[in-house]
């Protein structure tokens, strides 16, 4: 099992197995979750674009044209400097 030391700072090292299984480099957040039974679980604060692939996929959606996008922006827009729409 890997293991670290606390500095005095408070500071640690990551050892290098678990900084592969996590799949985090240098400059990476970490996100440290506390459990109820005191477990405290680290998991990556960082997701690489590409795990986002899909992720707003539903298979019922129609493509909107880019045309048909400006107009829903303008109409918000519209709205929105119109005194009584707020």
């Amino acid at each position: 099992m890997p293991s670290a030391t606390l500095t005095t700072k408070g500071q640690t090292t990551i050892p290098k197995q678990v900084r592969d299984h996590l799949g985090i480099r240098s400059g990476d957040r970490l996100d440290f979750v506390i459990l109820a039974d005191g477990t405290v679980v680290v998991k990556p604060g960082t997701t690489h674009v590409s795990e986002l692939k899909g992720l707003l996929y539903r298979k019922e959606a129609k493509p909107v044209s880019v045309e048909d996008m400006k107009k829903a922006v303008r109409k918000r827009a519209a709205k929105r400097s119109l005194p009584h729409a707020r």
